[in-house]
């Protein structure tokens, strides 16, 4: 795997006139140390539509200075990005390349521009000599390699402020303050592959295009699940990388995808769209093997580090971990070979396909008024028949069934109410978050019947190697009282959400 460095800097426009300021006034600065002046030649790469710079993605191939070789930076927020490095090679190495594979697909990425640097290096350091942060000014010329403005030159001077890694972010303001009020002002562009795009490419008589604002039920319908394609893109990467959440948050961007093709089946046409789904709930099924596994574990773990110690009688966390690791072998690889698999390739492939040429209805084109209300409110709908059904079962095996299906339900409302806000308003955000509260109620439900289960396996191993089951026993019974909490809880937090006063204001 890549070195990974968490890259924290903030940019400043430069002149020939711009002098650095003295920084060691900087609170906390006790000496300014001149590094020299290093040269830089980085070429970086993309698409011939640029698609790794749409998402603010960077590739370059860099020599010079002390981290000469590949480098792939994904954005975390602003000013923030994780810099993955690679050594020096003359092709693409094929770390980078799986994680850039929900992006290029079958596409290999070519020289788009050219960075020559003169890097002037100042660290800032503390009175026991430890780095708070690298202060660089760049002289650069830029060239276009490829696309428009392709031969074309562009030439800057900039200021860059790094903080060193474990630094507190407060002193990048420190600095800045400093910068400030000697007349630096921070760079419009987030980077120099950024400015060597936008100073390279032609500029064309007449207004720039903007993305106009959704009019009909149809446009914002086509703005979620656009959303939702672009987000199981975006996490590809984390996924590749096990960050946290990564794969929850991808199942759950599927999940509303499906959702949202039968919520608004009258606005999408579902004989296109239903395929897509069956492909959608393979993905999340391929995902879930370890996220199921991953909330249990979790879930399990944190009740057993509750316990007073003079209740964990026997090896009760060696086997909680052994059990979860039997059952998680082979699981991350397992992911990996889904995302590089054709299958899911050709799942990315039809959904930028759909998106671009969406099977619109007729009722697409209505006002967001009149259509979105009715999906909204028939998904509704659904979800009180199932939860009547639920409440009338007594305690066991069936009102667990019933409450994990009626759980689904909430899911799907919760979703309609989601793609609806931004058309609706306030009504369908409230909607939303009450149905979210009727969700998290019957998800810690579900969430005890599975951990249930669980326990008891757990034990009758325990049982089976001459252990004591005391432990496991008492977490059951916790678990009991937890799903007979929920249980309690659960036709006051309904009433909430199904207040007719609620749902009327959807129709208005």
């Amino acid at each position: 795997m890549a070195d990974t460095k968490r890259e924290i800097e903030r940019k400043y426009e430069a002149t020939d006139a711009t002098r650095l300021p003295d920084l060691s006034r900087v609170a906390g600065v006790a000496r300014v140390e001149k590094r020299g002046v290093t040269e830089l030649d980085a070429v970086y790469y993309d698409t011939a539509d640029l698609r790794l710079a749409s998402h603010s993605l960077t590739l370059r191939r860099r020599t010079g200075g002390a981290d000469a070789g590949w480098h792939l930076k994904f954005p975390v927020a602003t000013g923030i990005r994780d810099e993955l490095h690679e050594p020096l090679a003359d092709t693409l190495p094929p770390s980078f390349a799986a994680l850039l594979r929900s992006r290029l697909r079958h596409t290999e990425p070519a020289p788009v521009v050219r960075l020559l640097s003169s890097r002037d290096v100042q660290h800032l350091n503390d009175d026991d000599g430890t780095l708070l942060a690298e202060v660089s000014v760049d002289t650069v010329l830029a060239e276009r390699l490829a696309g428009e403005g392709a031969g074309t030159t562009a030439t800057w001077t900039e200021i860059e402020v790094e903080l060193a890694d474990d630094g507190d972010p407060a002193f990048l303001d420190a600095v800045e303050k400093r910068l400030r009020k000697a007349g630096v002002r921070p760079s419009e562009s987030p980077s120099k592959l950024a400015r060597a795009l936008s100073e390279t490419t032609p500029v064309r008589d007449g207004k720039s295009r903007t993305e106009e604002a959704p009019q009909t039920a149809g446009d914002h319908v086509l703005t979620y699940v656009r959303k939702q394609i672009r987000t199981i893109v975006d996490l590809d990467p984390a996924v590749r990388r096990d960050l946290p959440d990564s794969v929850h948050k991808m199942r759950v961007a599927t999940r509303r995808l499906r959702s949202a093709f039968k919520t608004y089946r009258r606005i999408l046409d579902r004989e296109v769209t239903d395929p897509v789904a069956a492909e959608l709930k393979w993905l999340a099924g391929e995902l879930g093997v370890d996220r199921d596994q991953e909330v249990l574990d979790q879930r399990l773990g944190d009740r057993t580090e509750a316990l007073p110690g003079t209740l964990v009688l026997g090896p009760v966390r060696g086997r909680l971990t052994a059990w979860s690791a039997a059952r998680r072998t082979g699981s991350r690889r397992r992911i990996t070979d889904v995302l590089d698999g054709k299958r899911y390739l050709a799942l990315l492939d039809t959904l930028d396909a759909l998106a671009a040429d969406p099977p619109l209805r007729p009722a697409a084109s209505r006002a967001p008024a009149k259509e979105l209300p009715r999906a909204v409110l028939k998904d509704y709908e659904k979800l009180a028949r199932r939860m009547d059904h639920a409440l009338e079962h007594p305690p066991g095996p069936e009102r667990d069934a019933a409450m994990h299906e009626a759980r689904k339900a909430a899911k799907r409302a919760r979703y309609a109410g989601d793609a609806a806000g931004p058309a609706l308003g306030k009504p369908a955000k409230r909607f939303a978050k009450r149905v979210k509260a009727v969700q998290t109620v019957l998800g810690d439900h579900q969430d005890s019947v599975v951990a249930r289960d669980g326990l008891r396996t757990l034990a009758i191993e325990a049982h089976a190697a001459g252990e004591t089951t005391f432990t496991w026993g008492l977490l059951y019974g916790h678990e009991e009282a937890t799903a007979d909490a929920r249980e309690r809880e659960l036709p006051e937090v309904w009433a909430r959400a199904s207040d007719p006063v609620l749902r009327a204001d959807l129709k208005h």
